[in-house]
């Protein structure tokens, strides 16, 4: 058996022609959807992150700016900046580039975001909702919705299905564990400290992968047929390659792909999609705003 490949570049171009129609529809009554991505310092990476996403942003129709302040910025200048942006008219969306230099109170900033701005998902009030029962955020954070949106647009079924995590982090484990938890499966986080993991993953009919460590999900750590998501993105030294390093994933894709029924490579699986939901959300934060007015 070879398992079905998951295609997420496919499926994130699917969603960013639904927003670019939801875009171009508010606009014809008079409403511009408007992101802010917030950049502090002057990180490579997340510099190609914000130009990647201003990119996205005008190939959709969304108005993007993307106000950066200095590595050495104060928490007070942060705050400030991110309490203009709420009151901005025209902005229906804030992210905050992560991470933050060390010295900035990360969660206080994260605090200062709207709660009807927050489309990266990540404002507590938002998390919070997140893991009750019977409440609903007003956004999830991207990647893990993301990742239910991928097993949802290939008919794969959560609901009463076993579902084992690896890796409990903020931004990916713990939200996408509550996230299938509303979805009624039946949820397993792993980390560090769990014993015997193997036994664990076998155990799962949807797993998913968000270590941070390459290759480390072997064939025999899956139930055949099951649904594996690979969350992680590693680079490995590979001379080969012109720039001595290739990118993987958390799961061992050519040996895991023969007992898997779904599978996700890495890249190209959960990575397009975390750009996708954010354009997405802030289409619902802007037609949110359309609605009050």
């Amino acid at each position: 058996m070879t398992a079905h490949i998951i295609d997420g570049n496919a499926i994130a171009q699917a969603i960013l022609d639904e927003v670019a129609a939801e875009v171009a529809a508010l606009k014809a009554r008079g409403v511009t959807p408007g992101l802010a991505t917030v950049l502090v310092g002057d990180d490579p990476a997340s510099q190609t992150y914000v130009r990647m996403k201003g990119r996205r942003c005008a190939k959709v129709g969304i108005h993007s700016v993307a106000p950066t302040l200095p590595g050495d910025a104060t928490q007070a200048q942060v705050e400030a900046l991110v309490r203009e942006l709420n009151a901005d008219p025209a902005i229906h969306g804030i992210l905050m580039q992560l991470p933050l230099p060390k010295h900035l109170n990360e969660e206080a900033i994260l605090n200062t975001i709207s709660l009807e701005k927050d489309v990266d998902g990540f404002h507590p009030v938002n998390i919070g909702r997140l893991a009750m029962k019977g409440r609903e955020p007003l956004f999830a954070p991207c990647t893990p919705v993301g990742v239910i949106e991928l097993l949802d647009r290939r008919g794969i079924a959560i609901a009463g299905k076993e579902a084992v995590v690896l890796g409990r982090s903020n931004i990916v484990g713990l939200p996408v564990s509550m996230l299938l938890l509303k979805r009624d499966a039946t949820v397993t986080v792993c980390h560090s400290r769990s014993q015997d993991l193997p036994a664990i993953t076998r155990r799962a009919d949807i797993l998913i992968a968000a270590v941070g460590r390459a290759l480390m999900v072997k064939a025999e750590w899956v139930k055949p047929g099951a649904a594996v998501i690979d969350v992680g993105t590693n680079k490995v030294d590979d001379p080969t390659d012109p720039r001595g390093y290739r990118l993987v994933g958390d799961v061992d894709f050519d040996a895991v792909k023969q007992v898997a029924g779904w599978i996700t490579p890495s890249p190209g699986g959960v990575g397009p999609m975390t750009i996708a939901m954010l354009l997405k959300n802030t289409v619902i934060g802007a037609r949110r705003a359309a609605e009050v007015e």
